[in-house]
């Protein structure tokens, strides 16, 4: 697998951007409109609607159609790992249907004082078969473009 890495820093505790991402307020308000980001449904690790946290075994469904072209694509991720401890938080999931035929993204975030150090490390697979290295690579344009505007966002919604 391919993997792609964005770091920024806010100025912000580690708490407070931590409930940020425990929700998936955070994942719509830092998706760029380009994406035309529904949600679809969220359930707990119980099967419960709409949890305020999304515990491992949570899924959330989704539905986008990137600049509006094309038909709405399905996306279905599901939170594997939570911790927070120490000065360190991070959550994972993975996409378990959707576009791409294998996606893992960790979020990570580590304290320093004041200030929060947020990485994005997503692990993936295009569905290129065997120009998957060419394909893997070019899909990193569009990884950019969303995890920049993300980290630009962050700190409006913590600081």
């Amino acid at each position: 697998m391919t993997t792609y890495e964005r770091e920024s820093w806010v100025r912000a505790p580690l708490d407070r951007v931590w409930e940020f991402h425990s929700g998936v307020d955070g994942l719509v308000a830092l998706t760029p409109s380009w994406v035309n980001l529904r949600v679809e449904h969220v359930r707990g690790p119980d099967g419960m609607a709409d949890p305020a946290v999304l515990e491992p075994g949570s899924t959330v469904e989704l539905s986008v159609r990137p600049f509006g072209v094309g038909p709405r694509q399905g996306w279905t991720s599901k939170i594997v790992e939570r911790k927070h401890g120490d000065g360190v938080a991070y959550f994972r999931d993975v996409m378990v249907e959707g576009p791409f035929p294998e996606w893992e993204h960790t979020h990570l975030f580590y304290a320093d004082g004041a200030r929060t150090r947020c990485r994005d490390r997503v692990r993936y697979r295009t569905p290129t078969g065997p120009f998957a290295p060419i394909g893997d690579e070019a899909a990193k344009i569009g990884l950019d473009a969303f995890f920049r505007y993300r980290h630009r966002r962050l700190p409006t919604h913590v600081e």
